[in-house]
């Protein structure tokens, strides 16, 4: 697959990001060490989550995926699986199988529990805490044709949250995906490590309380 923006050319007049190079190091280096802390720390989790979702036989308990990341590369991103497949091509979200979906599955999603092994993408260096959700191919081109504007996010690695993760919800439509690209320019422009930790606790603070994103 070709590269739509050059990592390489990061920096250049095009180049919006509010971060400069000792900012975004800084973001790299507690990038590795919180994703390192949390995979130790929530290993037994990892353990339980995995046995439970073996013991139902839906299939494998990790669910793996390609999406672009930063500089327009693929990777593979990786969740516990606790929804249906996509045998019928990409969709926006991928809807619960009601007829198979357990009280496990529902409650791993609806705590953002499956996102866990998402941290070995953020230590890998594939993704960071907090950044745009990484998107499909098959989006992105459609979102392209829109509003090329969407090249300005290869300039960040995907993150596991970001305002537009808290305020816009999950993207189950094309205008929610261009508004999404809209605050994820915003941020880009904008971005610092405070913004980043006032993010962080901000997501934090949703999960506890229950409130859905």
């Amino acid at each position: 697959m070709e590269n739509v923006y050059s990592a390489e050319a990061g920096k250049t007049e095009c180049s919006r990001d509010a971060m400069n190079a000792a900012q975004r190091a800084v973001k790299r280096l507690l990038d590795i060490v919180f994703s390192l802390v949390g995979l130790v720390l929530l290993s037994p989790a990892f353990l339980i989550i995995y046995i439970m979702l073996k013991r139902q036989k839906n299939g494998p308990a990790i669910f793996s995926q390609e999406r672009i990341g930063y500089g327009g590369r693929p990777f593979t991103i990786y969740k516990f699986r606790t929804m249906s497949g996509e045998e019928d091509g990409p969709r926006l979200v991928a809807k619960c199988d009601e007829a198979n979906s357990t009280k496990t599955e529902r409650f791993l999603r609806e705590h953002h529990l499956d996102e866990l092994p998402q941290l070995w993408n953020v230590l890998k260096g594939d993704m960071s805490f907090v950044g745009p959700r990484p998107e499909r191919k098959y989006y992105i081109d459609q979102i392209m044709e829109r509003d090329s504007n969407y090249e300005l996010i290869y300039q960040m690695r995907p993150g596991l949250t970001s305002e537009a993760t808290l305020y816009n919800g999950y993207t189950d439509s094309m205008e929610k995906m261009l508004k999404r690209l809209r605050m994820d320019v915003h941020y880009l422009e904008n971005r610092s490590l405070r913004l980043d930790f006032s993010i962080i606790m901000r997501t934090v603070a949703s999960i506890v309380s229950g409130r859905k994103f």
